[in-house]
């Protein structure tokens, strides 16, 4: 019997919660999988799992059981990745999630400075604003916007974005500029709900210690990312957006930042990952590299120069500072 092999093939059905989810994530046939459990328990001679033509569920004994699997293949990768780290960079498949307007718009433009650095790597790029569970779905680690909550996952802060508020030429030319938030009140505005909760998120305001939460009645509420920002192109309404959303359409003459002095709190960046799972090479380079590229990014700088220029200069150096900033290729 090859016993990691069969560890890995346990390891899999409790993770994933059954044989033919855990035999697609390990890339092997069904039957075989399932031989190598019911091998690994005669050799043990104890039931690890109980199984029911419905569902599969872990014994007391295949509940302790597990966790040693879990230490001892963890230690395994550990000391082979120690001994080739030498010798060669991070190899192997990497499987990571993040929102589609993260990917699209942010992490996929920068990617070949990734893969140049780190040829060995194949990187399995999940795109989803949807809730999942990354144990189960054998996912290595997301990159998630604002607080995280999830105590099975180990959670990292790697950057923080704001909010700009903005609307197109199209739409101020119909409806006049706001000049404080609570003129929004006179304007039609684009919601955005938590696809997690169906919590419909307030405009948060903040300037010079000043804070106002508005909530906003609108006639369109969403909860994709990107299809807010196709809203906000197609003249809509007002919208809010994250720097590095917005930072590649004022040059186009698409849209306009309003209301520059009022800006959002600063919202996190997040890598997770499962809390028993090994934090390999691969996840720890690529955790790094989206830490450098949050810290450098012009779109994630925008807030910190238009807050500095706002404390400093007043309404005049602020207004100098967003029109250079404009100007800037994203």
């Amino acid at each position: 019997m090859d016993t990691i092999k069969a560890m890995q093939a346990f390891v899999g059905v409790v993770n994933t919660g059954g044989f033919t989810s855990a035999a697609e994530l390990l890339n092997m046939p069904k039957a075989t999988l399932s031989a190598s459990v019911a091998e690994l328990e005669s050799h043990l001679k104890v039931r690890l799992l109980h199984r029911t033509t419905r569902k599969v569920s872990v014994t007391a004994d295949g509940a302790a059981y597990y966790e040693r699997c879990v230490r001892i293949l963890e230690d395994l990768r550990d000391a082979e990745e120690s001994f080739s780290a030498s010798a060669a960079s991070p190899r192997g498949k990497l499987r990571v999630d993040v929102s589609t307007a993260v990917a699209s718009r942010l992490l996929i433009p920068l990617l070949p400075s990734f893969f140049e650095r780190y040829p060995d790597i194949e990187l399995e790029l999940g795109c989803s604003d949807r809730p999942l569970n990354l144990l189960s779905e054998g996912i290595d680690c997301a990159l998630r916007v604002g607080e995280v909550q999830d105590p099975s996952v180990v959670v990292r802060r790697v950057g923080t974005m704001n909010l700009v508020t903005c609307a197109t030429t199209g739409y101020l030319a119909r409806r006049g500029r706001p000049q404080h938030p609570l003129d929004l009140k006179k304007h039609t505005c684009l919601n955005y709900f938590s696809l997690r909760t169906g919590q419909v998120f307030d405009w948060e305001f903040v300037r010079n210690g000043e804070r106002i939460l508005l909530p906003v009645d609108s006639p369109l509420t969403l909860n994709d990312s990107n299809a807010y920002v196709d809203a906000c192109l197609a003249g809509l309404g007002v919208g809010r957006l994250p720097t590095y959303m917005f930072r590649q359409y004022p040059s186009c003459g698409v849209l306009e930042l309003l209301m520059c002095d009022w800006l959002s709190d600063e919202i996190p960046f997040h890598v997770v990952y499962p809390s028993n799972r090994h934090l390999s090479s691969k996840v720890r380079v690529f955790v790094d590299w989206v830490a450098e590229i949050l810290e450098h990014h012009t779109g994630m700088k925008m807030c910190h120069e238009v807050k500095a220029a706002r404390d400093k200069g007043g309404i005049m150096a602020l207004n100098k500072t967003v029109q250079l900033l404009e100007a800037q290729p994203h």
